[in-house]
């Protein structure tokens, strides 16, 4: 069945980014309008992130979100047939030397990214901006043909994968080697309790505590990763230094200043990010006041 599944993938990725992007337009019709898949929660997203907007203003913004969002899909499975010289021209990073340099000194660096498109462009692209060797967590997909459909396609340019269920024992074949390790931070955690709090958007919500515990344990340069958008289809991305010695900060201090730019990012191109994402489906309870983290 996966084979079966692969091969029409692949046929489509064969049809021209035109084409796509007709098919596209017409799919967030459809989306939009006529089977709305997830509009409530995109709209309620949109009313906490911006309630100084008008409800016009959100509606566009969410309008717009469902072309990113459908075109992210599309461009990703564009990528199974996809040269070295496609994502070139569609994805760019503004200052790669800032990566260079961590290599050079013989550090290891940490990618911290929000779910912000078209984070699967950046996926296939890094293994050929850098020296480094490029692991990513991922977290794995229920159906099994699916997940190894993604899989091949996140590591056909030389990406290594590593699924979020298993990431410290997978990272122990890693510990005497020098990688550039990307993590989405905006991940909702497992458990609510076991998280940093932080206002995301002026409303308390949970993060992950993994990706800062990794950069102080090992004092990994963190690096913020904003992407923008210059054309249908055309990624760029600027590196932000988040920390270079994570672990002189206070605990909590490195998930504020990434939460802090990934509200900056968002705030620059609303209509990129996974409003379909439920990032504040954790309701504030009092005994989580020990967890937050803001200053």
């Amino acid at each position: 069945m996966y084979y079966i599944v692969y091969s029409i993938f692949y046929l489509f990725s064969l049809l021209p980014l035109w084409v796509l992007y007709r098919i596209s337009d017409f799919a967030r019709i459809f989306l939009y309008y006529i089977i709305p898949y997830r509009k409530k929660i995109v709209l309620a997203n949109l009313a906490i992130a911006f309630p100084e907007k008008t409800e016009e203003e959100r509606k566009k913004i969410a309008w717009d979100f469902y072309r990113n969002f459908i075109d992210h899909f599309l461009e990703t499975i564009k990528l199974l047939s996809a040269n070295k010289n496609f994502l070139r021209a569609h994805f760019t990073i503004d200052n790669p030397e800032m990566l260079e340099e961590f290599f050079h000194q013989r550090r290891r660096c940490q990618l911290h990214l929000g779910h912000t498109f078209n984070w699967e462009y950046a996926n296939n692209w890094f293994p050929y901006a850098s020296d480094f060797p490029f692991i990513v967590v991922y977290m794995p997909i229920a159906n099994k043909i699916l997940d190894r459909l993604f899989h091949h396609l996140r590591t056909r340019t030389g990406t290594i994968e590593v699924a979020a269920t298993n990431t410290r024992n997978r990272m122990l074949a890693f510990r005497h080697q020098l990688y550039l390790l990307a993590l989405v931070g905006d991940q909702a955690p497992g458990s609510p309790d076991n998280a940093y709090w932080l206002h995301f958007f002026g409303k308390p919500a949970p993060f992950v505590r993994s990706p800062e515990r990794g950069a102080r344990s090992g004092n990994t340069p963190a690096v913020f990763v904003h992407f923008y958008k210059t054309a249908r289809g055309k990624y760029r991305t600027k590196l932000i230094l988040i920390s270079d010695q994570p672990k002189a900060l206070p605990e909590g201090e490195l998930t504020r200043k990434y939460v802090s730019l990934l509200e900056w990012s968002i705030r620059e191109e609303p209509a990129l990010y996974l409003w379909t994402h439920r990032r504040w489906k954790y309701g504030w309870r009092e005994e989580y006041e020990a967890l937050i983290v803001d200053s």
